[in-house]
């Protein structure tokens, strides 16, 4: 199941990153509501690639770099609230 999210997800981002640029509006003029159309393609795909960002850090954040879908349990704070980790000395 986690491979076929994997996948599911590789997908998305292919087909994301292959719209990024509408390469068939090039050299088209046409406007609406005073925006040329190019641009209104780019705030439609913001607008996309927002909400699959939200989905993928709700529902598949760590996929692919976490073993077995575990979080890591190692936890860096200590009990009084002072960090314990990092690059201090």
């Amino acid at each position: 199941m986690r491979h076929l999210q994997l996948v599911g997800w590789l997908a998305v981002a292919v087909v994301l990153c292959a719209l990024a640029i509408p390469w068939f509006l090039w050299g088209d003029a046409r406007t609406v509501a005073g925006i040329s159309l190019w641009l209104w393609w780019h705030i439609g795909w913001m607008g996309l690639a927002s909400v699959v960002f939200w989905l993928f850090s709700r529902y598949a954040w760590g996929l692919g770099i976490e073993p077995d879908g575990t979080a890591p349990s190692a936890d860096t704070s200590s009990t009084d609230g002072t960090d314990t980790g990092g690059d201090q000395p």
